[in-house]
């Protein structure tokens, strides 16, 4: 890759940060929304869960309705929106005018961060693709992981306006970095919405987005409950689960960089391989999560594969499945992926509630099973459509 090249991935990588850490970093802040707001933790919770809902909803919608205007411009707007949604989270007292201070950029996230995917896999040749939005995708697991210590930590040491302000301060540098170093993007040739729409009529997409769903389901479901898991199943301290879960999130930006270098040399591989892997690491979670240092070499390896492969491989799974509409296919990824970690995180509720933390596992279990067998069903009408057009 050019110079050029590379400067645009990192400003690509920096603003998928500052737009995931807007969407999760206020996880590490809300009993200080709820005492700022007035409300009850539960009720600040919706400034998470009501987030995630926008995006699932505009997901698949936003980036079809923007795909024919200039990239640069379309960027630019939804980092406009995010500062200023993070400017009226600073200054507002009122709860409702947060959430729709939140709600608002939550429905813009989807077009970025599928521009983000789109133009660095477009900025260099076909077989390169998939090592560069891999790089993307370190933006996105430091938002995850980084983004919740960190505003947690300005929080508690300054306040909870710098917090809120770091949200806005990182997309305004993204911002500018993007208006001076980004080169303009016009779209060359703009896809008709029904052109993009009949991605949907392709039998392959719906196997795709149903595993897309399955494997998000199959992580989440787990991930959402890990600290509980840690601390009564574990009996860890409180600071050694704060360092597990460190682990996990630096697991997350190794497995970035090896899933680009799998994914350019041995695609389907991989991706058969996952829910085999990943389903060896729960089964050994489940009956080793009582010792501290198993749990921590579980939790290495899980991060690798739960945070890095996985989110790669579900966006190749949608995307190759209709690269003819880039910008709605990652729009599709990104819902889908929404909508498995909403469907898992509810269930593995359901399992903790009726059965015990410790059989939180069997949430992910189970989606793994299920994925397997939509893997296999795309992988055949992927074989299938490859010997069609040979």
């Amino acid at each position: 890759m050019t110079k050029r090249n590379h400067l645009l991935i990192f400003i690509l990588t920096i603003g998928v940060f500052g737009i995931i850490n807007t969407e999760m970093g206020v996880i590490g802040i809300l009993p200080s929304l709820a005492d700022h707001y007035n409300v009850s933790v539960t009720q600040a919770g919706l400034l998470v869960s009501l987030f995630a809902l926008g995006i699932a909803i505009s997901g698949p919608i936003l980036p079809l309705l923007f795909s024919g205007i200039d990239r640069k411009k379309v960027m630019l707007l939804v980092l406009g929106v995010f500062i200023l949604g993070n400017i009226a989270s600073i200054f507002t007292t009122n709860f409702t005018l947060a959430l729709i201070a939140r709600i608002i950029p939550a429905i813009f996230h989807p077009i970025y961060c599928s521009l983000a995917f789109t133009v660095a896999a477009s900025s260099v040749s076909k077989e390169e693709a998939p090592k560069a939005v891999s790089k993307v995708f370190i933006g996105v697991s430091a938002g995850i992981v980084a983004g919740v210590p960190i505003v947690s930590l300005i929080d508690s040491a300054v306040s909870y306006e710098m917090a809120m302000a770091f949200f806005a301060i990182v997309n305004a540098i993204v911002f500018i970095a993007t208006l001076i170093f980004v080169p303009s993007m016009p779209v060359e040739e703009r896809l008709s919405y029904s052109t993009q729409l009949s991605v949907l009529k392709k039998p392959i997409i719906w196997p795709s987005i149903v595993t897309v769903i399955l494997l998000n389901s199959a992580v989440f479901g787990v991930y959402s409950y890990f600290a509980e898991y840690l601390k009564t199943v574990t009996n860890m301290s409180p600071n050694t689960i704060s360092l597990t879960l460190f682990i996990f999130g630096g697991a997350n930006i190794i497995g970035n960089i090896v899933t680009g270098k799998l994914l350019t040399h041995s695609a389907m591989k991989s991706v058969v391989s996952f829910p085999l892997l990943l389903g060896a690491v729960y089964i050994m979670l489940f009956f080793t999560g009582q010792f501290t240092v198993p749990m921590t070499i579980i939790t290495l390896i899980w991060g690798i594969l739960a945070g890095g492969i996985m989110a790669n491989i579900n966006q190749y799974l949608i995307v190759s499945a209709a690269p003819e509409a880039p910008d709605f296919a990652n729009g599709l990824f990104i819902s889908s992926c929404n909508v498995g970690t909403t469907i898992g995180a509810a269930v593995g509720g359901l399992f903790i509630s009726e059965m015990g933390t410790q059989y939180v596992v069997l949430v992910g279990i189970l989606s793994l099973i299920l994925s397997l067998v939509t893997i296999f069903l795309r992988t055949y009408m992927f074989t299938s459509t490859q010997q069609l057009s040979g």
